[in-house]
């Protein structure tokens, strides 16, 4: 079983920062790409960013030039740094690697930006 384990989720003001984390297995992190999804309120859930082994990304367009995905090796952990935030990124943010027919999933971690 995949285990995902997701934190740093929370409540920011408008053009704030958060650090989403996401840690697995060492078997898990280094032979998949790993990434984030999110899913807002009245919405299908949708690509945030993608990391591959060898460290090439991939964003979606809503999120380029604030958002940073990384990974630590030495941890097992995949990262999201979040910046420039706004209330159109509220949503429940879920850790994600390609195992699966479904793929594998985090139990997902909320971020709310409001005033």
């Amino acid at each position: 079983q995949v285990q995902l384990v997701e934190s740093g989720g929370g409540l920011v003001q408008p053009g704030g920062s958060l650090r989403l984390s996401c840690a697995t297995s060492e078997s898990i992190f280094s032979h998949n790409v790993m990434g984030w999804f999110r899913q807002g309120p009245g919405k299908q859930r949708q690509l945030v960013a993608l990391i591959t082994t060898e460290g090439a990304t991939n964003y979606a367009e809503s999120v380029k030039g604030r958002f940073t995905i990384s990974r630590d090796n030495a941890k097992n952990t995949v990262y999201l740094q979040m910046n420039n935030l706004g209330p159109a990124d509220t949503a429940v943010y879920y850790c994600y690697t390609p195992i699966g027919a479904a793929g594998s999933w985090g139990q997902g971690t909320q971020v709310t930006v409001s005033s």
